[in-house]
């Protein structure tokens, strides 16, 4: 026998389920143009867009910059556009699509032209910038439609390229999207020491902001491969390009930044065998001194790691003496890799992009506000002192 508590039970069920109306206005992905990399570069007309000047198709423009928008998934019938994926499917794992003019707003209007669905930027994992072009303009002129385009999430990647844009993000491998491909380097961060900590837009604009130099990571391309190789250095004051730090530059500079693990030392014994120590542990302390008007630091770094590659002969015990002899050889190679990374900021670049300034805010808030107004001139002739003690706990599993 049904109850009264178990009709209203049905009853208030009922009335929850004419209540949830699903999600009405769902659209297939397939369906949409998502575009998930922005490559920017130097501005040079495609084929379709003179050909279509030449029709009479042509906008008031200067072409400065070409917009390269990554749009996934891809369409097999998208008109010159660079395709990856099988097109037998009639869809591609990506498309690249280009725009020319003077305004990344009015290019991407310019898109609605030509495409049956609006580009849309909810998903943006990776913006591109070419060398080249941010030798000509500032990132915070380049970029300043992205950062006030609410359509836009500020935790995408920004990227510097050696060359152009658009070839990094092209690839080769049928399976593979460029932009996902270039976030996901940035997670082997912990496994080597060349790899910054990503810059998302949001962290960018607050560097550009405070008008204090910055690095940002630079990815090279060949074959359609992309790698992660070195720091494009950025002025703080213009927000333009003005230098490039090497791998071994970036070393150097984790020594004295808090990055914790990651990284290796390889040297060579007395009999010229190779060997490897790998860094395990770290521990960073800038200490800023003023006396004065007199300002320097000393760098002060302890490092632990493991023995993880020793070519020498393998009958040979690896403890002692030895050992004690290895970590004062690589502790010699970190510092001839900070004193290299110095002699490029202080001499080359002159610009502070290690944080000593930050170093100085904290601790020496005073002195700091005198200074911060020409702090990258000034640093330049600050003393910098350093040492690094390096200690192998762990030689490996190495053959008795």
């Amino acid at each position: 026998m049904i109850t009264f508590r178990m009709l209203l039970r049905l009853a208030t069920v009922l009335c929850i389920l004419l209540t949830i109306s699903g999600c009405w206005s769902s659209r297939e992905i397939e369906d949409l143009s998502v575009y998930v990399g922005l490559g920017i570069d130097i501005g040079k007309e495609t084929e379709f867009e003179k050909d279509i000047a030449n029709q009479g198709g042509a906008y008031s423009k200067q072409n400065n910059l070409t917009a390269t928008v990554q749009i996934a998934p891809g369409n097999s019938s998208s008109q010159k556009s660079q395709q990856s994926g099988s097109p037998s499917s009639g869809k591609t794992s990506y498309s690249n699509e280009q725009l020319t003019g003077d305004s990344l707003l009015q290019i991407f209007r310019q898109f609605a032209l030509r495409r049956d669905h609006p580009l849309i930027g909810h998903h943006l994992k990776v913006i591109v910038v070419s060398k080249d072009i941010a030798k000509k303009y500032g990132l915070d002129q380049l970029l300043d439609f992205v950062l006030r385009d609410n359509d836009i999430r500020p935790n995408c990647l920004v990227l510097i390229s050696h060359h152009r844009a658009v070839d990094v993000l092209t690839s080769d491998d049928p399976s593979r999207i460029p932009a996902f491909y270039l976030t996901g380097i940035t997670s082997n961060s912990y496994l080597s020491n060349k790899i910054l900590d990503p810059v998302l837009l949001s962290k960018l604009d607050a560097q550009m902001q405070s008008g204090s130099s910055f690095l940002l990571q630079n990815v090279l391309n060949s074959n359609g491969e992309d790698k992660f190789s070195g720091a494009s250095i950025f002025d703080g004051k213009t927000t333009k390009f003005i230098g490039e730090l090497s791998q071994t530059d970036l070393e150097g500079l984790s020594w004295i930044r808090p990055k914790e693990k990651g990284g290796i030392l390889k040297t060579y014994n007395k009999a010229g065998f190779t060997v490897v120590y790998e860094m395990k542990k770290k521990k960073t302390k800038v200490i800023p001194k003023v006396v004065g008007n007199d300002i320097s630091f000393h760098v002060k770094v302890e490092s632990e790691g493991w023995l993880m590659e020793d070519w020498r002969s393998p009958e040979r015990e690896e403890k002692g003496d030895y050992l004690r002899e290895l970590e004062k050889e690589f502790a010699e190679l970190a510092e001839q890799q900070i004193r290299q990374l110095l002699y490029k900021l202080q001499h080359t670049y002159k610009v502070d992009v290690a944080d000593f300034r930050d170093s100085l805010r904290i601790k020496e808030p005073k002195t700091w506000k005198k200074v911060k107004d020409d702090w990258d001139k000034i640093f330049s002739t600050v003393p910098i002192t350093y040492e690094v003690k390096t200690t192998i706990t762990n030689p490996g599993s190495s053959t008795e």
